[in-house]
């Protein structure tokens, strides 16, 4: 086990590095960077209330599994204080705290900060939002913690933040383009720069990664090939509203986002031929008989899951969250 720790240690040193030379591609300056207010009407304007009830009437044409969604979006972006956490308890992270890697977790925090902070305002401003129901999940959330099965493993912990930030890029894209569609244009810039956000992080990530593959291919597939046996749970698996408990809302949750396409199965599948691709599992040498067993499981993989997906049936609306009024 110290063997296996300090060769975790030993890649993430030789990865710090490159991570130094490239984080201002993945993580934006701060003094330019978008803010919450930019897009939220201003308190100091005579025109505010104006903004308001123009937001608010937006708003009103959003529909009842999209609002639902955001919202789950929402509490899933806030529990933030659990996953910088987590992420300061990966093996390599903390060792230092003035090094690289505590830089890169504390800076991609307060880019990931913003988020919640946008999405809490506005949706407190839309009047659709039992807010106290949602603030208890949000709060359920953090104190509950969370165990993905990564441990305290940098190879199983970036395997799985280049899944959940490409899988979080895809909803609020896709929220997007439905607010849109709802008419709701304003959420829609709101969800698209987020998406944007989280597009880059999961850049970040998929490159960290792929620099451990080149170092250590064999731990890193037989890490790939755990993650993936496991599932990729997604934080949101662990909402709950009062009275439930964990994993009952987050059944109705993910029937809202399949029925209206947001975040899918197929999704699911999409992502994983994305990491394949983009780590050229293929391709990659160094493998014992274990290391290609692997290998040979990760690839087949997405054809297995896709047979699923075909089989599953889109659910019909017929619960009613805590979080919504009406």
């Amino acid at each position: 086990m110290r063997f296996f720790e300090e060769k975790r240690r030993e890649a993430m040193r030789h990865i710090e590095q490159f991570m130094l030379e490239k984080m201002h591609e993945y993580l934006k300056p701060i003094d330019t960077i978008w803010q919450p207010t930019d897009f939220l009407p201003d308190s100091s304007s005579d025109s505010f209330f104006d903004e308001i009830k123009d937001l608010r009437e937006s708003a009103q044409g959003l529909s009842y599994d999209l609002v639902a969604v955001l919202i789950g979006d929402t509490i899933t972006e806030e529990a933030l204080p659990t996953y910088e956490s987590w992420l300061t308890m990966v093996e390599g992270v903390s060792d230092n705290e003035e090094g690289g890697w505590m830089k890169w977790t504390r800076h991609w925090t307060a880019e990931e900060n913003r988020h919640g902070d946008l999405l809490n305002k506005y949706l407190y401003l839309t009047g659709r939002v039992n807010m106290r129901a949602m603030e208890v999940s949000t709060q359920y959330l953090i104190a509950d913690g969370f165990d993905i099965g990564t441990g305290h493993d940098p190879y199983r912990n970036f395997i799985y933040t280049s899944f959940q930030e490409l899988a979080t890029n895809v909803s609020h894209r896709r929220v997007a383009s439905q607010a849109k569609k709802d008419g709701d244009t304003l959420l829609s810039k709101m969800c698209g720069v987020i998406a944007s956000d989280e597009a880059r992080h999961a850049k970040a990530y998929m490159y960290f990664i792929k620099k451990v593959f080149e170092i250590d291919a064999n731990e890193a597939m037989l890490a790939f090939e755990d993650m993936m046996r496991k599932k990729i749970v997604m934080p949101a698996h662990f909402l709950r509203e009062v009275g439930l408990k964990i994993g009952q809302t987050f059944g109705h949750f993910t029937d809202a986002a399949q029925r209206l396409g947001i975040y899918t199965a197929v999704d699911y599948v999409d992502i994983l031929k994305d990491l394949i691709n983009e780590w050229q599992i293929e391709k990659v040498t160094d493998l014992d008989e274990q290391g290609e067993k692997a290998r040979d499981y990760v690839l087949a993989l997405p054809a297995r899951l896709l047979r699923v997906a075909d089989r599953m049936k889109n659910p019909e609306l017929e619960y009613k969250f805590s979080w919504i009024y009406g």
